[in-house]
This record gives structure tokens, C-alpha cells and sequence, in this order.
């Protein structure tokens, strides 16, 4: 049967239809596991203090025992959140890294008292430099993981609660910026199988044509970016957005739990500053790996930095021991 444009553009249509329900669909169980998880029900200030310690802490805190922690910490949190998509950003992205990681740092690092061999150019390959490098390895994963947390925890609405007063135009921009490559990524899927139902995709025609179609998704990609972002400035700047005296409403309130959370975050950070400022924490790598790792006061510390980063699964595991209860009632 001959197609006419009519035809053509019917099923273009029912493309872009079935997969802005498919986007819908996933969208709704994203949303269904952030409401799922009790710790993004805190109020924003909390959540936001809290990625920012666990994170800064992940950077400057070498130690074995608090990269193990926070690695187990941040991973069990991020499949928690995330499903099935964080078992594949782990087996396709961050495994890799990982070994890529602790592989090159021995190459480029010769530090350390115990040589192991001799690389061909006479550079020594030491024990020290290869720990270090799994270290490395480690707490890069680890400070992914822990942004992945904070992506699905902090929304653009809860980041511009935050920033809205304090930097507006700025937090404006973080906000769209937060949002713009899951929705670029959608979008691009979207053109892509409107392209295809017309047999302009990247895969139709030889070398040149490809290129070619590839060239005009990318140009529809930008030009719908563009757009979208002057549209919300200019509809932020039609709501008085940033201007002085400028009133907004927000349904986040700082309550009692709130308060609580607070008291046992800034608890677990006093007791691991005292310990590093005692030196409970002490750990070294070069040039030879030597580093506390008993006695009371260590273990207190690594306890309390254990409490810091269980603390949103332990909410959660709070939540479901209560609604359990709940319902063994009913």
C-alpha cells in the first residue's frame, strides 16, 4: 500500500505519543522510590547539609576504614534510590574506573619504601603507590555514588528554596541545570524515533547520510534547548522571580523531626572532628603505610562516621519497622 505524508506523520505521531508515555512511566517510579525514601521527606537544609559533609568528607578522609564505610554507605544508598539503574552505572561505569584507576596510579606514582619491580624504563612499582591507588579508585567512586544520591534526593525545587533568595539568577541556572540532561537525554530519544519514522535516523542511508541525519537531530536537539531555556527565563522573569520584596510559597517546613536530624548529624561531625583533631584518625600511605587503627577513641570515631553515612538508611529502616507494625495491627 502506497504511504501518503499523512500516513507518515500519523505514525510520527503515535511515536512521539507512546514514548512520551513510556518517559511518563518512568518518571512516575522515580518518583514513587524518592517518596519511598523517608530521608528526601526531610526538609531541605538537612538534606542538603548532610550530602554536603558525607561528600566533603569522602574527599579529604583517606583513611581505609572510612573509605570502606562510606563506600558501603553511598552504594547501599544508591541502589536503594536508584534500582536497576545504579547496578548498571556500577557494572558499566564505575567498575571500570575503579580497575583504570589502580592500575595507572602505580605507573605514575613511585613513591613508597617497598618495591615490588622494576617497570622497563627503570621506574620501581612500590606496594604504597598501589594501595594508594585503590584508595583513590575508591573514594572517586564513592563521591559518584554519593551524587547520585544527592541528584535524587535534591530536586530543583528544593534547591531553589534554598538558593532562591540568597543567589537567585544562580540558582535559577543550577536548578535548569540539574534537570537538563535527563530531559536532553529524553529528548533526544524522542527526535531520534520521530526521525527514524520518517528513515532519517542515524542508521538509514551510507557514511554521508548518516552523518548527515545525525547533523539535523543534533541541530533539533539544540534548537529545542535553546528554546526551553528562554521560555522558562522569561517565564520565571514574568512571575517577578529574584526581585526584591518578592514574596513565594513552599511547602517545606522545618519541624521537630527536622531539628532532631539535625542534632544527630551535628553530634556524629563534633565526634569525628575531635578525633581528627586528636589524633584518633591518623593514617598515611608514603612512605610506608602506617596508621591507627584501634584503640577506644578510633573506634568512636569510626562508629560516629559509620552513624553519619548509615543515617539515611536507618531512617528508612525505621519507617518500614514502624509501617510493618502498622499493618501487622490491621
Amino acid at each position: 500500500m502506497q504511504r501518503t505524508p499523512d500516513n507518515v506523520e500519523s505514525d510520527v505521531l503515535n511515536i512521539e505519543k507512546t514514548h512520551n508515555a513510556q518517559i511518563d512511566i518512568d518518571t512516575q517510579k522515580v518518583n514513587q522510590n524518592a517518596m519511598g525514601d523517608a530521608f528526601s521527606a526531610f526538609h531541605p537544609f538537612v538534606n542538603f547539609l548532610y550530602f554536603a559533609l558525607v561528600i566533603g568528607f569522602a574527599v579529604v578522609f583517606m583513611h581505609p576504614v572510612f573509605l570502606g564505610v562510606s563506600f558501603i554507605c553511598a552504594t547501599t544508598y544508591s541502589l536503594y534510590l536508584n534500582g536497576k539503574k545504579a547496578y548498571r552505572m556500577g557494572l558499566m561505569f564505575l567498575l571500570p574506573l575503579l580497575l583504570l584507576t589502580a592500575i595507572l596510579n602505580p605507573l605514575f606514582n613511585h613513591q613508597g619504601a617497598t618495591i615490588l619491580a622494576y617497570l622497563p624504563n627503570g621506574n620501581p612499582v612500590t606496594l604504597e603507590s598501589i594501595v594508594y591507588g585503590i584508595a583513590a579508585a575508591v573514594m572517586l567512586i564513592t563521591v559518584i555514588a554519593w551524587f547520585s544520591c544527592f541528584n535524587a534526593v535534591i530536586t530543583s525545587d528544593k534547591f531553589t528554596f534554598l538558593f532562591g533568595r540568597i543567589i537567585p539568577a544562580l540558582s535559577l541556572v543550577l536548578s535548569m541545570a540539574l534537570r537538563f540532561v535527563p530531559r536532553f537525554r529524553e529528548q533526544l530519544k524522542i527526535i531520534t524515533n520521530a526521525q527514524k519514522g520518517i528513515g532519517k535516523d542515524v542508521s538509514s542511508g551510507n557514511i554521508i547520510q548518516k552523518a548527515k541525519n545525525g547533523i539535523k537531530v543534533l541541530s533539533i536537539l539544540v534548537t529545542w534547548a535553546l528554546e526551553n531555556a528562554i521560555e522558562t527565563a522569561d517565564s520565571m522573569k514574568g512571575r517577578g522571580y529574584g526581585l526584591p520584596g518578592r514574596t513565594a510559597f513552599s511547602i517545606f517546613r522545618f519541624t521537630q523531626r527536622d531539628g532532631f536530624a539535625m542534632l544527630y548529624i551535628i553530634v556524629c561531625v563534633s565526634v569525628i572532628i575531635i578525633g581528627v583533631m586528636t589524633g584518633a584518625y591518623h593514617f598515611r600511605y608514603f612512605p610506608t603505610i602506617r596508621g591507627e587503627w584501634s584503640g577506644i577513641e578510633t573506634m568512636v570515631v569510626f562508629f560516629a562516621y559509620f552513624a553519619l553515612g548509615a543515617f539515611p538508611m536507618i531512617i528508612n529502616l525505621k519507617e518500614e519497622l514502624a509501617w510493618k507494625r502498622i499493618e501487622s495491627r490491621i
